[in-house]
């Protein structure tokens, strides 16, 4: 008998329907750090809202260490944070996350990365799930980022969140599938 691969099935649309219990959309509930909220909305190429597209986050903690036991910095977890979201976007494609800014995360003896958060997209028509990241507007450390500098100039901002009005711990950040404004995906 010859193994063969079963072809690749596109995911959704259950999102709201077989999810929604398993939302997290609040991370930041009883941990130190800076408080901040993320909104945004995923976008077509045509700037259309993608509804029912389902939005994950994961990030590290406020001192740059990520919850999972892989993660071998000798910087201390935080009580509570797990540093892991999930969110449907509505009708209009929105999603909202409350978080804390994460810090520097070392990569390495020497690097470090900038304070960001790993975004995970995935909604029907996706054979597989899109993968970037969001980063923080106005952060020193952005110009030495390995992975944001590995990214053409012209299309980094896609990548750094906005500060909504003069609130500056509500950021905003939209992800658009294909055209001009493309969002930045990396191939992980």
């Amino acid at each position: 008998m010859k193994k063969i691969a079963t072809p690749s099935q596109t995911v959704g649309p259950f999102f709201h329907i077989g999810l929604e219990h398993i939302a997290v959309s609040n991370l930041a509930a009883g941990v130190p750090g800076e408080k901040i909220e993320i909104m945004g909305r995923v976008l077509d190429g045509d700037r259309q809202p993608v509804i029912d597209a389902l939005v994950e986050i994961w990030q590290a903690n406020s001192l740059g260490k990520y919850a999972p036991a892989e993660d071998i910095q000798s910087k201390p977890l935080q009580a509570n944070f797990t540093g892991y979201g999930r969110i449907a976007t509505g009708a209009n494609g929105a999603f909202r996350f409350t978080t804390i800014k994460p810090g520097p995360v070392q990569e390495g003896d020497s690097n470090s990365q900038a304070p960001h958060i790993a975004v995970n997209v995935f909604m029907r028509g996706l054979l597989k799930h899109l993968v970037t990241r969001i980063y923080f507007p106005d952060e020193p450390s952005n110009h030495n980022d390995p992975i944001l500098n590995s990214v053409p100039v012209e299309r980094r901002s896609t990548l750094v969140a906005q500060i909504a009005g003069s609130d500056p711990t509500l950021l905003t950040w939209d992800v658009v599938l294909q055209g001009k404004h493309e969002t930045v995906f990396f191939d992980c």
